[in-house]
């Protein structure tokens, strides 16, 4: 395995998509949404530094790290400006990459992002981390969805792979203490946010059990927030179409 950053590349267009998953993922999580975007765009699917293929990225665990890395990896493709679309912790990555290069990011796509607030699930986080059979991750995972909502297990099993990979539990441990400490998330504040100049979309499902609806109160002015009443954390698979409907619209803003 090489130290190098993973992305899954799709697709050919004037613009250029950045899907950036949530803890503990990979970048199949967006195999339902990647083909729908690359029919117009580019459209890269990272692994996060210490995720999947990425594993033995250097340093990998904190979310300022993987905002460096996935900055340094476009710029090495020569992509100078492009579209970032983020889940929960991929949301929390894709502002400190905003915030750190603007002139980079045409626009955000923020899906449950972290980082909007000090509550966290971090125990539920911590058990997902440490899920050893597919019986547990599915129940962690149906625990991060709305109430009714199975995780189909196309995606359970995706992640099992993944997990099978020497050093990728144990990492994830890692990584889940870290962004958990004190049982709070790291936060960006408010006025921080607000400094961000380049159109930005929130989605955020009512039924959140990890990250709480309620850390959509007081977003700044220039944010559009889309509320998914009944939704839970894991959007991607809860709500396939409504994420690709704010990507695309957010590739017109």
């Amino acid at each position: 395995m090489t130290t190098d950053i993973h992305a899954r590349v799709q697709g050919k267009g004037p613009e250029t998509v950045v899907l950036l998953h949530g803890f503990g993922g990979h970048h199949d999580g967006w195999y339902d949404i990647q083909p729908a975007l690359a029919a117009g765009a580019r459209v890269l699917a990272y692994d996060l530094p210490g995720h999947g293929r990425s594993l033995a990225y250097p340093g990998a665990g904190s979310a300022h790290v993987a905002a460096k890395a996935i900055l340094a990896d476009l710029a090495a493709r020569g992509l100078s400006r492009v579209h970032f679309a983020g889940h929960s912790m991929g949301g929390a990555i894709a502002v400190l990459a905003a915030l750190r290069a603007p002139e980079a990011v045409a626009s955000l796509t923020l899906i449950a992002p972290g980082g909007f607030g000090p509550e966290i699930n971090f125990d539920l986080l911590r058990r997902y981390a440490a899920a050893t059979n597919a019986d547990e991750l599915r129940a962690c995972m149906n625990e991060m969805s709305a109430r009714g909502f199975p995780m189909p297990t196309k995606y359970v099993a995706g992640l099992m792979a993944v997990r099978a990979v020497p050093g990728q539990r144990e990492k994830l441990i890692e990584i889940g203490a870290l962004i958990t400490r004190g049982e709070r998330q790291g936060e960006i504040p408010r006025d921080t946010l607000a400094t961000l100049a380049m159109p930005t979309r929130v989605l955020w499902g009512t039924e959140d059990s990890v990250l709480p609806y309620r850390q959509t109160t007081g977003l700044p002015a220039g944010m559009a927030l889309e509320t998914l009443p009944g939704k839970g954390h894991m959007l991607l698979e809860e709500a396939t179409e409504p994420v690709i409907r704010a990507i695309r619209r957010s590739l017109r803003s």
